[in-house]
């Protein structure tokens, strides 16, 4: 009974935020005026208190007792195990009252791990399958519940990166406090999207508390990289918050010839001139020179052996030294702004503008992945190869405008939802191909890389000028039925506009489509923990562009029922969560097999199956992940030599586990060390399914050494260096898998 009595008012205290006597300032969070609840008697207006917990249960002045304050869902995580999220609701939630799947990634979990790209750090998050095209320093390409999630799914801060064509949005993951990983539809709060859920970057934003941070370290492939955080308040009044974050990276890849070099930087202030204003500004500037780290490779040579039983060695530049060139330039501006009226009403706007501009210029194998492309000779030595170009240029507006109010009727509780979101994309696209007439590239000998090949000249064979907007009206109330028992429903009505200027055709294209979207979510609380829930949620993914034939699509559709259980380990400081789905996705968009460069909406197809997800903090410690994923998904619907077929490069179940301790008092105080393996199953490598891509375990490792605000660290990524394929999207598009990656890095922080 008091362990219960414990867990009751540990969960109660968390929920507690009163208007009264400590300044905001001073609580060391960035934004924890959001939704507060109602003012103690007396209390002095423009300040919030944040209730102090006692985590063992003994009071304040109890023998023992260690007093936490509440986490910030935009701000850091105390460890690994997050406990809330503004992700899954748009509301200052705990994660055990959501009725939806979620994982948080921390910045511990970041740090101690130390992934090369965010898609890395995915790989260990239940129903996400991370760089599904092997590493690419390009774009960060993932999957969630079997459904490509990269190009509508990516948000930083809340608001959207949209990835459509080449015009493409990376963020380095130094430039992270943490990683949401929603899974299932979000379209009900977000808009656009497709049905495996958003991965939400959140920023490093500035807190209260000063600290500055750098570090160096390099590894293998020649790479090295310098990073830096600065932190603290800029007055003496502590109404002036600042953040300065960057990293330069420089050095080679796992292929000849191509290097990955970026520069970035993200100046950030918060201004608080009371303790129920926040406006934080955020910005930042990042400058990739890289190439494509991996061609199109055929099946044979790379999955299997060729007819000579031989296989592409991973370092070899196929799409070649001289002829392989990808830069991009983004940067980001914009603010999240919120305001607290008084114990009932609380505003929130965030903003920002992206822009990205890129050259992408390369000999590719199979064509834009498909078939049609392969060896040119019989023995399988001479990969055909064409010339690839496109320049691209995009500006996304978002604005997100969001009113919350927690009142009671004297019966329930509620928590409603009001908001009002605009998005603008406009892209400049200019694609061009060369190599398929009179001139054409020289094969690639896998025996002999003729490396430098002469160039060809390209024509242009999509230049279009695209605009899409959409407006959005959203209302949601999370309600108290009792204590225990929380009922969701959230409704949202879209209006969406798809401009496409097609300037080698001087035609224009216009479409409109408007959407109802919804969920439902039911989740109760036992007091020991537990926490089952069932919810439904329905999506809208109006299509940006038009098919080849300057026809527009229709947008994208459909559903997802889910049921699961969430149970929070007494007396540990551990999540475990358990959900199964059956999700369906209609219109889906496939290739026209009679025009490559064509794409057709046929059929449906569905995404049934099972997940689990354990955080845990052992001890302070020692810090534990796990996940495990399997699930079927099928054409349901389209064409007959397709129905019941799984699509390609799509692993149907995963499987990972990390952990980490570090020796806390003797000798060896401060030493650590910690390792990961990473399942992943087969996939197929053509439409009919009958080549696959083998299952395939990989091993992680650390060893790392902290003392006096210095830490040094190596990290190894796929320790035992297994040669793998990651996927293919058809028998002349496969990709291989990252090798052996070692990191050596030291940092100090005063």
């Amino acid at each position: 009974m008091r362990a219960r009595h414990r867990a009751t008012n540990l969960r109660r205290g968390l929920r507690t935020v009163l208007l009264g006597g400590l300044p905001l300032a001073g609580l060391g969070l960035p934004a924890l005026a959001q939704e507060a609840t109602p003012p103690r008697a007396g209390a002095a207006g423009g300040t919030i208190q944040l209730e102090e917990i006692d985590v063992a249960g003994q009071g304040r002045g109890g023998a023992g007792g260690v007093v936490v304050r509440r986490e910030d869902p935009r701000g850091p995580v105390d460890g690994y195990v997050a406990k809330r999220t503004l992700t899954s609701t748009k509301t200052d939630t705990p994660l055990i009252e959501t009725p939806q799947s979620v994982t948080v990634i921390s910045r511990e979990q970041i740090d101690t791990i130390k992934p090369q790209q965010v898609a890395d750090i995915l790989n260990y998050s239940a129903g996400a399958f991370g760089n599904t095209f092997g590493p690419d320093p390009r774009v960060d390409f993932f999957l969630i519940r079997g459904f490509n999630t990269n190009d509508t799914g990516l948000y930083r801060d809340g608001l959207q990166l949209f990835n459509y064509g080449f015009a493409t949005y990376k963020v380095d993951p130094f430039a992270l406090e943490r990683i949401d990983v929603l899974r299932g539809p979000a379209a009900v709060l977000f808009g656009q999207g497709g049905p495996g859920g958003i991965v939400n970057l959140i920023s490093k934003k500035p807190t209260t508390e000063p600290f500055n941070y750098v570090e160096a370290g390099g590894g293998s492939f020649g790479q090295k990289y310098l990073a830096f955080d600065l932190n603290g308040p800029a007055d003496k009044e502590g109404h002036w918050f600042y953040r300065l974050t960057g990293i330069g990276r420089q050095g080679g890849t796992q292929v000849d010839g191509l290097d990955e070099n970026r520069g970035y930087i993200a100046p950030t202030f918060t201004y608080r001139p009371d303790g129920a204003t926040t406006f934080t500004f955020l910005s930042s500037v990042q400058y990739d020179d890289t190439g494509r780290l991996n061609a199109f490779l055929p099946y044979y040579g790379t999955v299997r052996p060729t007819v000579l039983g031989l296989r592409i060695p991973r370092r070899d530049n196929v799409s070649d030294p001289g002829n392989n060139t990808y830069r991009r330039t983004q940067f980001n501006v914009g603010y999240e702004f919120e305001h607290v009226f008084d114990e009932t009403w609380t505003f929130r706007q965030n903003l920002r503008y992206a822009y990205t501009e890129s050259l992408d210029d390369a000999f590719l194998g199979g064509l834009f992945g498909l078939s049609g492309l392969g060896y040119a000779d019989a023995n399988q030595t001479q990969i055909s190869r064409y010339r690839f170009r496109a320049t691209s240029r995009a500006g996304l507006f978002n604005v997100d405008n969001q009113a919350v109010a927690r009142f009671s009727d004297g019966l329930f509780g509620h928590t409603v939802l009001m908001g009002l979101d605009y998005k603008n994309f406009q892209l400049n696209d200019n694609n061009a191909t060369g190599g398929f007439g009179a001139q054409t590239v020289a094969p690639f000998n896998i025996l002999a890389p003729n490396y430098n090949a002469p160039s060809v000249p390209v024509a242009p064979y999509l230049v279009n000028y695209d605009v899409f907007q959409q407006l959005g009206v959203y209302l949601q109330d999370q309600i108290k039925v009792t204590p225990e028992l929380t009922l969701v429903l959230s409704g949202r009505g879209d209006f969406t506009s798809n401009e496409v200027n097609n300037r080698l055709a001087s035609t224009t294209t216009r479409q409109s489509a408007n959407a109802f979207t919804s969920r439902v979510g039911l989740i109760y609380n036992f007091d020991f923990g537990l926490a089952p829930y069932v919810s439904y949620a329905s999506f809208f993914n109006p299509q940006v562009g038009t098919n080849f034939f300057s026809q527009p699509f229709k947008p994208t559709t459909g559903d997802q029922y889910e049921v699961g259980v969430k149970y929070e380990i007494p007396g540990a400081n551990a999540v475990l969560t358990l959900a199964a789905f059956d999700l369906a996705l209609a219109n889906t968009l496939t290739v026209d097999p009679t025009n490559l460069l064509n794409q057709l909406q046929l059929g449906e197809t569905r995404s049934r199956g099972f997940e689990a997800q354990l955080v845990a903090a052992v001890t302070p410690d020692l810090n534990v992940i796990g996940s495990f994923t399997t699930y079927n998904l099928e054409i349901v619907r389209g064409d007959i030599g397709t129905i019941g077929r799984t699509p390609t490069n799509v692993p149907e179940t995963l499987a990972s586990v990390f952990a980490d301790y570090t020796i806390p008092t003797g000798d060896w105080a401060g030493f650590g060390f910690g390792g990961g393996a990473r399942y992943v199953g087969r996939s197929f490598a053509d439409v009919s399914n009958t080549l696959t891509v083998p299952e395939r375990v990989l091993f992680d490792a650390v060893v790392h050494y902290s003392r006096n605000n210095w830490r040094a660290a190596i990290n190894v990524a796929n320790l035992l260096d297994k040669r793998f394929v990651s996927a293919c999207q058809s028998v002349t598009a496969c990709f291989y898998g990252e090798e052996r990656r070692v990191t050596a890095s030291l940092s100090y922080k005063w």
